[in-house]
């Protein structure tokens, strides 16, 4: 089979064998903001068509591709949600190259009544829970828009999403702060622990990020730590509120990088056991799915 994760900026498609072993891999800056209207089918020959030469007729796509913006807009699925439930509900794509269905993303509503969603991530968990094991963990999945899940007995329960990535972004090059960091910076572990234990004291984020713009007037941080003190602070921040929802531990962080790393380190310092999945989760969920398809 052939599976699909197919975000907003990239593109990563696998060549499945039977047993979900990774034979082939394809990654391509084709998201789908990439993608002119009515092109996904286009781009998904022009990926899989050696594959499909080749002899496979399944495909499962996974991710944005399944939003308003995407291919065709899958109806979220409410958790909880396993993963019979999620191949009972992918949608058909019009391929006629081969048989190709989508992964529905999930919806929750957090402690206040507030939706939540997520398209994508539901798959790494899928690939990420069949290594673990676990009958109860709790998933991290670092990113623009970080998730932490809740799952137990093979179903996600909910989650919550944190802009922590995008929020850096936009405060390290739209802000004052910007005047006072190189966000260009090599990482600098040690501005990244002050960031994060300044996120376990009171005062709240907002002050905590003036903080930052007062400290670097009075020389008290210097300009090429800046940037990692500020990731520092928002990851802090973040799992702070993840602890305060409940965490069943280890956390298991699904993801690869220094991004993953930066997350490993910030739980060190909150005291919280955690380990990271193995690698190409969506994979092995896209796998672990397409077995449950009739």
């Amino acid at each position: 089979m052939i599976g699909v994760d197919w975000g907003t900026t990239s593109l990563r498609a696998y060549r499945l064998g039977p047993d979900g072993a990774v034979l082939d891999r394809c990654e391509a800056r084709l998201g789908i903001l990439a993608v002119p209207p009515g092109g996904f089918a286009e781009v998904l020959r022009e990926v899989a068509g050696p594959w499909i030469a080749a002899g496979e007729r399944r495909i499962l796509l996974c991710g944005m591709v399944g939003s308003r913006q995407g291919w065709v807009e899958a109806p979220y699925l409410p958790c909880p949600a396993g993963l019979a439930d999620l191949a009972r509900a992918t949608i058909p794509l019009p391929f006629p190259a081969a048989e190709a269905r989508l992964v529905p993303g999930l919806s929750c509503r957090d402690r206040h009544g507030v939706p939540e969603v997520m398209r994508g991530e539901e798959t790494e968990i899928l690939g990420a829970a069949e290594a673990t094991g676990a009958a109860e963990a709790t998933f991290c999945l670092p990113g623009s828009h970080a998730k932490w899940a809740r799952w137990r007995d093979g179903a996600v329960l909910g989650f919550t999403t944190h802009l922590t990535g995008e929020a850096f972004a936009a405060l390290s090059a739209h802000t004052i702060l910007a005047r006072m960091l190189d966000a260009g910076a090599p990482h600098h572990a040690g501005g990244f622990a002050r960031g994060v234990r300044r996120a376990q004291q009171g005062g709240g984020l907002l002050h905590h990020l003036f903080g930052l713009r007062a400290a670097a007037l009075f020389g008290e941080i210097a300009e090429a730590e800046a940037a990692s003190f500020l990731s520092g602070l928002l990851i802090g921040h973040e799992v702070a509120a993840a602890l305060e929802e409940g965490v069943s531990p280890p956390v298991i962080l699904v993801g690869a990088g220094p991004l993953v790393a930066r997350y490993g380190a910030a739980l060190d310092l909150f005291g919280v056991p955690h380990r990271a999945a193995a690698p190409e989760a969506a994979a092995r969920g896209l796998h672990r799915i397409a077995e449950h398809l009739p």
